[in-house]
């Protein structure tokens, strides 16, 4: 006689998968560089350049204030590896600290002005019909002025100072950034699940920001470091002008308005070094900008 036995399984004991998110995102960013390999070069150069004016108080070898008259305008050297200026200064110390101005007029730049010029943008291309042609008149109207010349106005006007070549440089950079955003909020306005959720009755500023926010990011990226590198440049012809940010705090337009421009002839390193931190980092930035957009715009994935 046959029984029936009943043959209990054991149960699987089920796996945790622990996150590894630090691992992954340096695997990313591996990636990006080995595909953009000038990219990668680019953002690992802002990273150091990121570090070095961060920790300038640490490791700038003198004072960028400290005046020696007995040591002024001497060639590179092992005391000085950059030489020093008119006054005597340490000129790689001051092109370190004058990396703390450049990158804080650019990162402020970016939180005010794109941030704001992507937000107007945005409400801008949803809304449409009389609040767009209103908000696209005024940045017409402000598009209309060469951008270093508005900017030269405002600071002459507000006086020359940190905060305030910030506030003029992102009133020049937002009116761009918001044309940009308002396009790319055109392509998904008419999208059928921001039609879905107007019809549930969900309120415009959740769809914006829950449902366009997403996916006008991309562009918001690029747009970023295109501004973050043409604010580091709009505030070294500011001060190039003098109306920068005022002696004797270094910064590297400072640096080519003073003595780099009056010992040009005598002493030419001294408009070369800081001159070449400017255009390093600008190419910098925008190389980052086009591998950026490269991986991010879809219009660009798959081409050679």
């Amino acid at each position: 006689m046959a029984l029936n036995k009943t043959i209990v399984l054991p149960r699987s004991v089920p796996v945790v998968h622990v996150p590894r998110r630090l691992p992954h995102a340096w695997r990313g960013c591996w990636k990006f560089a080995q595909k953009n390999p000038l990219s990668g070069m680019a953002a690992a150069f802002l990273v150091l350049v990121t570090l070095a004016a961060l920790a300038a108080p640490w490791i700038a070898p003198y004072d960028p204030l400290a005046i020696a008259p007995i040591e002024r305008l001497q060639a590179p050297s092992l005391a000085h590896p950059l030489g020093t200026d008119n006054l005597g200064r340490d000129v790689l110390s001051r092109i370190i600290h004058g990396g703390r101005i450049s990158l804080a007029v650019g990162f402020w730049t970016v939180i005010l002005g794109t941030c704001t010029g992507a937000v107007v943008g945005m409400i801008s291309g949803y809304h449409g019909g009389a609040v767009d042609m209103v908000i696209q008149r005024f940045v017409d109207a402000m598009q209309s002025f060469p951008g270093l010349l508005m900017a030269l106005a405002l600071v002459a006007v507000l006086g020359a100072s940190t905060l305030n070549v910030i506030i003029a440089i992102s009133l020049v950079v937002a009116p761009l950034d918001s044309r940009i955003i308002r396009s790319a909020t055109l392509q998904v306005r008419g999208m059928d699940y921001i039609q879905a959720a107007k019809s549930v009755g969900v309120s415009d500023t959740r769809i914006l920001f829950r449902h366009i926010l997403p996916n006008v990011t991309a562009p918001f990226i690029i747009m970023a470091t295109v501004t973050f590198g043409a604010a580091v440049l709009i505030e070294s012809s500011l001060a190039f002008l003098g109306l920068g940010v005022p002696p004797p705090a270094p910064s590297w337009g400072g640096m080519l308005s003073g003595a780099g421009r009056q010992y040009l002839e005598r002493m030419p390193t001294l408009a070369i070094f800081p001159g070449l931190a400017i255009s390093l980092t600008v190419l910098s930035l925008n190389l980052l900008g086009d591998g950026l957009r490269e991986v991010l715009d879809p219009r660009l994935k798959g081409r050679d």
